[in-house]
């Protein structure tokens, strides 16, 4: 079962990766593309939820790769925008440094999740999922925005 749920979580963050690498299906709006990652991000915070202290090792490698996967798509997402106009990257300045900020938050909470104690576990896993929910929410705002202002 625990298996299963590792590799649920990890397709859903691929998933929600090639919807953001690839700018997402042409035949859907940004807003169905943005909904469609919300509720996939959703359903990874709520596997996250079913981890125990006993499997604290298996949540912080899954909640990892997860943040490995946001911060390889913000670098695609800083490449995109370095190559437009110098006001887009002068307005998207600020809103990269507040991902790169949370990104650190969450590896932080990831660090705390380690060392975990059984009667620390869940406050520190609920912190660690709220960093990753904030970390994500963020994340689609800036790809929303960047759609909205970069040409394909």
């Amino acid at each position: 079962m625990l298996w299963n749920m590792v590799n649920k979580t990890l397709l859903i963050t691929f998933l929600s990766a090639a919807a953001f690498v690839v700018g997402c299906d042409k035949g859907k709006t940004t807003a169905q593309q943005i909904d469609q990652v919300q509720a996939e991000t959703k359903q990874a915070a709520q596997d996250m939820k079913d981890y125990t202290y006993a499997q604290k090792a298996e949540f912080v490698k899954a909640m990892q790769a997860q943040l490995v996967t946001l911060d390889q798509d913000l670098g695609k997402l800083a490449a995109k925008i370095d190559s437009s106009s110098d006001a887009i990257k002068a307005e998207a300045k600020p809103k990269l440094l507040a991902l790169r900020e949370q990104a650190a938050k969450l590896n932080e909470q990831l660090a705390d999740a380690s060392n975990a104690t059984e009667s620390t576990w869940d406050s520190v896993k609920a912190g660690s999922q709220k960093a990753y929910d904030a970390l994500a929410k963020s994340f689609a705002d800036a790809r929303q925005w960047a759609s909205d202002k970069i040409a394909p």
